[in-house]
C-alpha cells in the first residue's frame, strides 16, 4: 500500500467519525429522537474502532 492511498484510507476514516459526531451533536441539540441519538454513538463507536485499526495497520504497513 502507497503512502498516498494509506492517507486517504485514514482521512476518510476520520472524515466519516467526525460526520456521524456532529449529526449526533445536531440531533441532541435540536430534541430529535433518543433512539436516532443512541444509534449514531453506536455508529460512532464502531467507526472509531474501525479508524483506529486502520490507522494501526497504515503504521504497520509503513514499518
Amino acid at each position: 500500500m502507497s503512502y498516498a492511498v494509506g492517507n486517504y484510507l485514514v482521512a476518510v476514516a476520520v472524515a466519516a467519525v467526525i460526520v456521524v459526531l456532529l449529526l449526533g451533536l445536531f440531533n441532541m441539540l435540536r430534541g430529535g429522537s433518543p433512539n436516532l441519538s443512541q444509534t449514531l454513538m453506536r455508529w460512532r463507536v464502531g467507526l472509531q474502532f474501525g479508524a483506529i485499526v486502520l490507522i494501526m495497520g497504515v503504521l504497520w504497513m509503513r514499518g
